[in-house]
C-alpha cells in the first residue's frame, strides 16, 4: 500500500497514461512517430537522475505536473513535442488517484478476506462455548464465544461488500480537457466527434477501466471520493467495536490478544497484560472515520469547473485513509490469529450469574411436571434470590441461590433436576447451529473469489 502511494508509483502512473494516450491518438491519425511510442514504453519508470531532474524542474517550473513532462521528454527525445498533447493537468492527477483508489481496494480487499477467514475459524472453534451476554454491559442471557464472534464477522463481511461495491463503481475522469469540454481534442481533430469519443473511450480501455464518467469539468467530481472513502471510515466503526469488545472481555479475563512471551504491559506494574494491539486499532479506527469528513468538505466546497483547494487536503486524505485501513487489517488480523479463551474462567462468571437465570426454568419444573402453584413458587424463589443477591452485593461472597433452593423442603421435587436445569449448555439457544449456518451460507460464499489469497496468506508477526 505504501508504494502503491508512493512518488515512484505516481509519476510511473503518469507517464503510463501519457503513453496511452498517445497510443490512442496515434490510433485515431495524429501524427505521432512509431519512435516516440518506444522512447515512452522504455522510460515509463523514474530512476534517481530522473527524480533529480524533475526536482529541478519543479522548482524552477511551480508545476509538478509539467516538470514531469519536460523530466520524461529528456528521456524520451523523440516524443517530447507530443506528451501531454491536448491534456490538462487532471488528465494524469485525477485520472491517478482513481487508479490508485481502485488498486487499493483491491489491496484492502484480499487483507479484509483473510481477517474474516481467521476469525471466522475462530468462531467455529467455539460455536458451542457458552459464555455470559451482556447488554448494556449487564449480565444477559447466555450466548457464545463463537456466536458473538459472528456478529463481528457478519459487519466486516459488510465492510468486504461495500469496498469491493466502491471498487466496481469506479470509473475513469477519461480524456476531457481543460473544463470537461473536450475542446482542446475537438480542435485536434479538426471537429470529428466520432474520434473524440473513440479517444475517450480508448484511453480508458488501455487503463482498465469499464467506463469513463460521462460528464466532467476540469476534474471528477469529488463526490466519487465520498463514495470510496465512506466504507472505509466505516470499516472503521466495525474495527473499533470488535476491538472495543475485545478490551472489555481481556478486562474480564475471559479473551485476549495475543501476548509474546517476552512483551511487557507497564513499566511499573510488572503484571499488566495490556490490550495494546486493540487499542490500537480503536485509535487508528477513530483517525480513519475522522477523515471521511474531509471528502464531504471538499466535494461541497468545489466552485464552477474547479479550484485548487482540494489538491493538498486529497493529498493526505486519499493516502492516509488507504494506509491506515490497510495497517488497521493487519493489526486484526494478527489479533485474530491469536485470540486466546479462558474457558474455567468463562465458566466461573457463569456459574455466578446462571443461578438468577434459572430461576424461571425452576418455576417451570415446579409447575409443569410437580403440579406447584406458580404464584407460589414465583414468590419462594424471589425471597431466596433476593438473599442470594445480598451475598454477592452486600458481603462480597459466592452466588449461594443453588445452595438454597437445595436446602428449602419447598423445591423438593426438583431437587434431581438441578444440575440439569443449571446446565450452561442449555441456556445457549441454537448459537452454535447459527454459527455452523452463517459460516456455510453467508461467509464461505463471500469468501469464495478470495481462496487463492487465504490460501497463501502468513501469519502475521507485529513488531510493536
Amino acid at each position: 500500500m505504501a508504494y502503491l502511494f508512493s512518488p515512484a508509483m505516481r509519476f510511473h502512473t503518469w507517464r503510463k497514461l501519457w503513453l496511452n494516450l498517445a497510443i490512442a491518438e496515434k490510433e485515431l491519425g495524429l501524427n505521432i512517430s512509431d519512435d516516440a511510442i518506444k522512447e515512452m514504453e522504455a522510460n515509463l519508470f523514474l530512476d534517481v537522475d530522473q527524480f533529480k531532474v524533475a526536482a529541478q524542474e519543479e522548482k524552477k517550473r511551480r508545476h509538478d505536473v509539467m516538470a514531469h513532462v519536460l523530466t520524461f521528454g529528456t528521456v524520451a527525445p523523440a516524443a517530447a513535442g507530443i506528451i501531454h498533447l491536448g491534456a490538462t493537468s487532471c488528465y494524469v492527477t485525477d485520472n491517478a488517484d482513481l487508479i490508485f483508489m481502485r488498486d487499493g481496494c483491491n489491496l484492502l480487499l484480499d487483507k479484509l478476506a483473510v481477517v474474516i477467514h481467521r476469525l471466522s475459524a475462530f468462531a467455529a472453534q467455539y460455536r458451542a462455548l457458552p459464555t455470559l451476554g451482556f447488554t448494556h454491559f449487564q449480565p444477559a442471557q447466555l450466548t457464545t464465544v463463537g456466536k458473538r464472534a459472528t456478529l463481528w464477522i457478519q459487519e466486516l463481511l459488510w465492510d468486504l461488500q461495500a469496498i469491493e461495491r466502491a471498487r466496481d463503481d469506479l470509473g475513469f475522469r477519461g480524456v476531457k480537457g481543460t473544463t470537461g469540454t473536450q475542446a482542446s481534442f475537438f480542435t485536434l481533430f479538426k471537429g470529428d466527434h466520432e474520434k473524440v469519443k473513440a479517444l475517450d473511450k480508448r484511453v480508458t480501455e488501455l487503463m482498465g477501466f469499464k467506463y469513463a464518467y460521462p460528464v466532467s469539468s476540469q476534474t471528477y467530481s469529488r463526490k466519487i471520493d465520498i463514495q470510496v472513502i465512506a466504507p472505509l471510515a466505516s470499516f472503521g466503526a466495525t474495527a473499533h467495536k470488535m476491538a472495543t469488545d475485545i478490551r472489555l472481555l481481556a478486562h474480564l479475563k475471559e479473551v485476549e490478544e495475543p501476548f509474546e512471551k517476552d512483551q511487557i504491559g507497564s513499566s511499573a506494574m510488572a503484571y499488566k497484560r495490556n490490550p495494546m494491539r486493540c487499542e490500537r486499532v480503536c485509535s487508528l479506527a477513530r483517525h480513519l472515520w475522522a477523515l471521511q469528513n474531509n471528502t464531504f468538505t471538499t466535494a461541497g466546497t468545489q466552485w464552477f469547473e474547479r479550484t485548487l483547494d482540494d489538491s493538498a487536503n486529497r493529498r493526505i486524505t486519499i493516502p492516509e485513509a488507504f494506509l491506515t485501513t490497510d495497517i488497521l487489517l493487519t493489526t486484526l488480523q494478527n489479533i485474530t490469529e491469536g485470540l486466546v479463551v479462558y474457558p474455567k474462567l468463562i465458566a466461573s462468571r457463569i456459574s455466578q450469574e446462571l443461578p438468577f437465570m434459572a430461576t424461571e426454568n425452576i418455576i417451570m419444573a415446579m409447575v409443569d411436571k410437580h403440579n406447584a402453584d406458580r404464584q407460589e413458587c414465583h414468590e419462594a424463589i424471589r425471597v431466596l434470590s433476593h438473599q442470594a443477591a445480598k451475598v454477592v452485593k452486600d458481603e462480597g461472597g459466592q452466588n449461594d441461590l443453588v445452595e438454597r433452593v437445595r436446602k428449602d423442603p419447598y423445591f423438593t421435587p426438583v431437587w434431581p433436576e438441578l444440575d440439569s436445569l443449571l446446565d450452561a449448555s442449555t441456556f445457549i439457544g441454537r448459537a452454535p447451529e447459527q454459527v455452523d449456518e452463517f459460516i456455510a451460507e453467508w461467509v464461505e460464499p463471500a469468501l469464495k473469489p478470495y481462496e487463492k489469497v487465504i490460501s497463501g496468506a502468513k501469519a502475521v508477526e507485529l513488531h510493536v
